[in-house]
């Protein structure tokens, strides 16, 4: 079978949702040399890349979610509610062990 350039193009949607996917993996990497960084400068410039990545996420997240690509759902107000009360929780837990 020979393939035509129509069944190996992305259509908009598909290479938005690719570079979406890709600037999240990036964010990882780039978090986990963070982490892992061993002297100041190092560390500075994996921080710089990691925020340049986050914003580049961001402006893909923006553009899907303004075609219409992507649109979060709203989160429920209870579920909002169990993880504000679990964090403070966890947070009195650590200030009572300092």
């Amino acid at each position: 079978m020979k393939l035509t350039k129509s069944d190996v193009t992305l259509n908009e949607r598909d290479s938005l949702q690719d570079i979406l996917e890709s600037e999240k993996q990036l964010m990882a990497l780039y978090a986990t040399a963070l982490y892992e960084g061993s002297t100041k400068a190092v560390r500075k410039n994996f921080s710089t890349n990691l925020l340049g990545v986050a914003e580049n996420q961001f402006l893909v997240f923006t553009q899907m979610n303004t075609r219409g690509y992507y649109e979060p759902k709203p989160a429920n107000k209870t579920l909002i509610d169990e993880a504000t009360d679990t964090f403070k929780k966890q947070k009195n837990s650590l200030k009572a062990n300092c």
